[in-house]
């Protein structure tokens, strides 16, 4: 690896806080950060991190060489940047979303991008798993909802509300509630009850805000799985409005409790690991997501 390689490698370790973490955002071994590290240590003659049991902490030599480390990576990709411009992005972008934004809001969007950009791989993850959404070399995660204490950099680009619906089929079989507590009555369709898309916000009659976990007999860990159920009639769902704005559109599924919407939005946000030394590709791709989704009020709101 060369000398700048070993640099991005150094800065990566310090700024997720170890080896270990360094090497699964690179997709390297620990003990392969570790070494890569040890052989510039004795380049340069000094150590640049005090290793403990558990835990690994910059020197004073080690402080003095991030500082200019990032210095020199920011020159380097503002040099290229003079050059090139936006639509040299090259390399590969990896993009971790939640499924549901990733088919209904991401792809369609995809072919513009790829024209501006046709030098530049796309590498998308979807899932719902919790823990480190940049973990596995993840260039950008896409996270609705608040967000945990966290060191990674948030840049919200969007936000959507959240939708209690059924299809026509349904409510002509079991009604229509008319209340918060009509829910009651009905199937309920819901994530497990250990995410946090369970609970139901809902204003009650006196306006008061409340929370909520309806009945149910059924519940599935996708938003997607839900969707179909609510569309076969299944029961009453809660689903973000970009997922099922189109169905509200045709009349597949009828809105429920419109008069008891807290009105409240959930944000969406790009995350990323820090503003310093930010590439090329995830540059374009941030600028894309701005530019694509600065509607107001965004292009899947239905009322």
């Amino acid at each position: 690896m060369n000398r700048f390689g070993e640099m991005l490698v150094f800065v990566r370790a310090v700024e997720d806080g170890g080896f270990s973490a360094a090497g699964r955002s690179l997709t390297m071994t620990p003990s392969a950060v570790s070494k890569l590290i040890g052989r510039l240590e004795n380049r340069l003659g000094v150590a640049l991190f005090n290793r403990a049991a558990r835990t690994v902490t910059l020197t004073a030599e080690g402080e003095a060489f991030y500082t200019s480390a990032l210095r020199a990576i920011e020159a380097v990709e503002e040099a290229e940047a003079s050059v090139f411009g936006g639509r040299a992005a090259q390399g590969t972008l990896r993009i971790r979303s939640m499924p549901t934004f990733a088919t209904h809001q991401l792809a369609p969007l995809i072919p513009v991008f790829r024209r501006l950009h046709p030098a530049l791989r796309l590498d998308f993850v979807l899932s719902m798993e919790p823990g480190n959404l940049l973990d596995g070399g993840i260039d950008v995660a896409i996270h609705v909802g608040e967000l945990a204490d966290s060191s990674l950099v948030a840049r919200r680009f969007a936000s959507t509300r959240w939708i209690i619906c059924a299809a026509p089929a349904y409510l002509a079989e079991r009604g229509t509630p008319r209340c918060p507590a009509d829910l009651a009555a009905h199937e309920c369709l819901n994530f497990p009850s250990t995410a946090p898309w369970s609970l139901w916000s809902l204003r009650d009659e006196a306006g008061a805000r409340q929370r909520l976990k309806p009945n149910g007999h059924v519940a599935a860990n996708t938003g997607q799985m839900l969707l179909a159920m609510a569309r076969a009639g299944a029961g009453i769902v809660r689903l973000a409005e970009f997922h099922i704005a189109d169905d509200l559109r045709s009349g597949r599924l009828v809105e429920v409790l419109p008069d008891h919407h807290t009105g409240a939005e959930d944000p969406i946000y790009a995350l990323y690991r820090s503003r310093r030394h930010l590439s090329q590709r995830i540059q374009v791709f941030l600028r894309f997501l701005d530019d694509s989704f600065s509607h107001n009020p965004p292009a899947w709101r239905t009322r």
